[in-house]
């Protein structure tokens, strides 16, 4: 049974939309998206992927929704919810179901509680511990949509997006749902910052992926949500892969055993081969292990033939977040694109001959024609894998 991701709402470090996403995506001249900030890092600047965009009201809410994290949603939400709400008056509220990522969902606004606390003794007026519950966020949509069918959020850290889509599809498949609302969606917070910085994971300068000189990640936020159902539509989910390797708590294994199988779960669920795909958005963090082991795994799936990129460079590692952001960039390679225009690669150039060689996308580089499939790689602390294959309509 075909499942089809039909509308796209999505905000983050390069804009909110598809029009300005994409038109900053493809972006042939400069790498864009960063902010050079010590917001989240007191006396440290780094490049973070922030969200600019005004971000719409919660006053309507209860209070234990009242946090940045719904609101990054709630506008990505806003781009598809006249189709959103025609599927639920279309099937009724209990036959649309909520499945989205996240990893932060309020504790940003746990942060600046506890710091009233410390400095007063007092917590701030409307806050709930329920904002940091990481249910939040699927609870938050159910209630701004009037759903009462499935709503869950899954938590896998990086593969969280990617698994919500993949989960979205199981629903669909099983008749469990007749539409699905997916993705994923996470807030910058001076938690997730200090954390990834005390894993010496955070680079100060833009992330430079498969470099020599690579040094890191940049942290950023953003959402991207799908309207996923039966009916035909402009892109197919034509498969998906998740493993669980468990090698390490925060490092891959380095052979890339369980990338390499995720990637193949996709390709066989689809029927595809390879040598079918026109091009793979690479996790793509920055760091020297994940470069590494990636690129070692698609070596060895794809080869060396397939166009690929990191688009972290101008997003930022939106976490819980990526998996569904760059399914989006995938779906937007896919649709209104006539000459196949590829996200380019931001990097020095610099290539490291310890990593086997990838056709790395260079800015201004297209197909020549319409991509029929494109695959996004996600891979997670604990060796949590999940790969997402899209194919036009």
């Amino acid at each position: 049974m075909t499942v089809y991701l039909q509308q796209l709402g999505l905000v983050c470090a390069l804009g909110h939309g598809v029009g300005p996403v994409r038109h900053a995506l493809l972006d042939a001249v400069q790498a864009g998206g960063l902010t050079a900030t010590d917001h989240f890092s007191p006396g440290r600047v780094l490049q973070l992927g922030q969200v600019h965009a005004d971000l719409p009201s919660l006053a309507h809410a209860a209070p234990a929704f009242q946090v940045r994290n719904n609101a990054l949603a709630l506008l990505a939400l806003s781009d598809i919810r006249p189709a959103v709400d025609a599927a639920i008056e279309r099937f009724g509220p209990s036959r649309v179901a909520i499945v989205v990522g996240t990893s932060t969902s309020g504790l940003p606004e746990g942060e600046a509680a506890r710091a009233q606390w410390a400095r007063a003794q007092t917590w701030p007026a409307g806050f709930s511990y329920a904002q940091q519950e990481l249910g939040n966020l699927a609870d938050f949509l159910a209630a701004e949509l009037g759903t009462t069918g499935t709503a869950h959020v899954i938590s896998t850290a990086c593969s969280s997006g990617a698994k919500a889509l993949a989960s979205g599809a199981r629903l669909l498949q099983a008749g469990l749902a007749d539409a699905v609302l997916a993705g994923g969606c996470d807030a910058l917070g001076r938690f997730t910052v200090a954390g990834f910085s005390a894993l010496e994971s955070v680079s100060a300068e833009r992330s430079n992926p498969l470099s020599a000189k690579r040094c890191g990640i940049n942290l950023g936020e953003g959402a991207a949500l799908f309207l996923m159902t039966r009916d035909e539509g402009p892109v197919r989910l034509a498969g998906w892969g998740e493993t669980s390797d468990a090698h390490h708590m925060s490092a891959p294994d380095p052979s890339g055993r369980g990338a390499m199988a995720a990637m193949r779960q996709a390709l066989s669920r689809a029927g595809v081969p390879p040598q079918a795909v026109d091009y793979l958005n690479l996790h793509g963090t920055g760091t020297p292990h994940n470069d590494a082991m990636e690129s070692l795994a698609v070596h060895e799936v794809l080869g060396d033939r397939v166009p690929v990129s990191s688009t972290k460079p101008v997003t930022g590692h939106t976490l819980a977040a990526a998996g569904a952001l760059e399914a989006a960039f995938g779906w937007l390679t896919l649709v209104d694109n006539p000459r196949g225009a590829l996200p380019p690669h931001w990097w020095d150039g610099s290539a490291d001959p310890a990593l086997p060689t990838l056709n790395i996308v260079q800015a201004g580089q297209s197909l020549g024609r319409a991509a029929q499939y494109v695959l996004s790689n996600s891979f997670a602390f604990g060796g949590s894998n999940a790969s997402l294959l899209l194919g036009s309509a």
